[in-house]
């Protein structure tokens, strides 16, 4: 299979985190590799902050989508109501999604965050593929904007103020400086803090997308150590270090 037609089979969010999409790394992986290999590709246990995410880039990508998500009106999850629609599901409470809302409201009002996301030559949710360190690398972008020559990569926040702190701790270095190889174009970062609606957008500096190719560079050593050199035991797996 060449490479278009990889890519176009990653569009489909089913290929893209199910079996098939498993075979490329992702900035998804990084954490694992670079942290702890015992948990590398181990699905992560879905969690509200996952679906509030999921639901803000929706809302402003693909409203037409929307009916996807379980909406539940209660105050909390721990309600009778809400467990008995929700299951083992994890379901929107409504005050959050009307927060959603208003998080999309904010961010659109803005002329250029309008422009740069639903004006000119866009593509949302678009997928690639790059080799880097000598593997192949996925990613799904949030909006290419051709005619501006941008990636947007739209976040969430708790705190807008250590956004520049927590672009690390989250890894969006790595993936600035993945996406950036992938498409040949330069990532902004359209932030909304969801306590105070307080808008960001933030570009990467040469120093930031070092520092994502760096962990690039670390989390491709370690798949090698573990997965490809290693021979899989990870009973014998520890940390050593010097305090």
């Amino acid at each position: 299979m060449d490479n278009n037609s990889i890519i176009e089979k990653l569009r489909d969010d089913e290929h893209y985190y199910g079996e098939f999409g498993k075979q490329f790394l992702s900035n998804s992986d990084i954490k694992a590799l670079i942290d702890n290999p015992l948990n590398f590709k181990k699905p992560s246990p879905p969690n509200p902050a996952f679906a509030v995410g999921s639901y803000f880039h929706t809302c402003i990508l693909e409203p037409d989508k929307l009916e996807k998500f379980k909406i539940v009106k209660s105050k909390t999850r721990n309600t009778k109501e809400y467990k008995e629609i929700a299951g083992e599901d994890i379901c929107l409470l409504q005050h959050e999604v009307d927060q959603i809302e208003l998080m999309r409201e904010k961010v659109l009002e803005v002329d250029l965050f309008k422009d740069l996301i639903l004006d000119g030559a866009v593509e949302y949710e678009k997928p690639g593929l790059v080799e880097l360190e000598g593997m192949q690398w996925k990613g799904k972008a949030d909006i290419l904007n051709h005619s501006s020559q941008l990636i947007i990569d739209l976040k969430t926040t708790n705190n807008i103020n250590t956004f520049a702190n927590s672009a690390h701790k989250f890894n969006y270095d790595s993936q600035a400086y993945i996406y950036s190889k992938m498409f040949n174009m330069d990532l902004i970062f359209i932030v909304v803090d969801k306590k105070t609606h307080q808008l960001g957008l933030f570009d990467c500096s040469d120093k930031f997308l070092q520092s994502g190719q760096n962990k690039v560079a670390l989390a491709v050593q370690a798949y090698n150590d573990f997965f490809v050199n290693g021979d899989g035991d990870f009973s014998q797996y520890y940390i050593s270090k010097t305090l």
